[in-house]
This record gives structure tokens, C-alpha cells and sequence, in this order.
């Protein structure tokens, strides 16, 4: 970390609970639904650690040679065939 932002970042430390408090009464008090959970939000986030986004994945296993197609086989061997020359 360099000198400035090791700066910002205890200037910053030193208003964080006064910040925090703020984010607290804008939570519970705010004038519309959206700046209570924006406040909700922020305070979770940095008490708890931003929440994990689901990733959508499919993990393919290989299939023995018994299963695959004589298709799916002649493909493999094609594949083999190039590698080795």
C-alpha cells in the first residue's frame, strides 16, 4: 500500500463509526423504502462481508468407453490419430 492510500484510509477509519451510525439511522429512518435498504445494504456488507453471487455451472464427467457411441469413439480416435502425428 502506498503512502496516499494508507492516508485515505485512516482518514477514512477515523469517521467510520460516525459514518456507520449514520448509515444505521438512514436504515431505520430513511425518507423512502430504497435508502433503507441501500442503508441496510451497506451496513450488512461491511458487518458480514458482501454476500456470494450464485454461479450457474454443469461439471461434465467423462464417459467410459462402453458407454460412448461408435460415433463418439471414431471421434476420439480421430483426435488420437492427429496428436500422434
Amino acid at each position: 500500500m502506498n503512502k496516499i492510500t494508507a492516508e485515505i484510509r485512516s482518514l477514512a477509519q477515523q469517521h467510520g463509526a460516525t459514518v456507520i451510525e449514520h448509515l444505521a439511522h438512514l436504515a431505520l429512518h430513511g425518507e423512502t423504502e430504497q435508502v433503507q435498504v441501500a442503508a441496510c445494504k451497506e451496513i450488512l456488507d461491511r458487518g458480514y462481508g458482501k454476500s456470494l453471487s450464485p454461479v450457474a455451472a454443469s461439471i461434465m464427467t467423462p464417459k467410459s468407453l462402453a458407454e460412448m457411441s461408435d460415433d463418439e469413439l471414431s471421434a476420439l480416435l480421430d483426435g488420437i490419430e492427429l496428436e500422434a502425428e
